[in-house]
């Protein structure tokens, strides 16, 4: 299981690049469902990191 940074890490890099090769996102200006998604997975990555480690009690 990936660290808490190496998740977040991924998460953003792959928001980030889907808002830049996503036509509708790109060039539209209009999120996707993807790009939800995605950013869903860097918030809750974000969160992740930034939340008390409670699983080691």
């Amino acid at each position: 299981m990936p660290s808490p940074e190496e998740a977040l890490h991924h998460a953003r890099t792959a928001y980030e690049e889907h808002l830049r090769t996503c036509r509708q996102c790109h060039f539209d200006q209009s999120p996707c469902a993807v790009s939800k998604l995605l950013l869903r997975a860097y918030n809750n990555a974000r969160r992740a990191q930034l939340r008390p480690d409670t699983a080691m009690r």
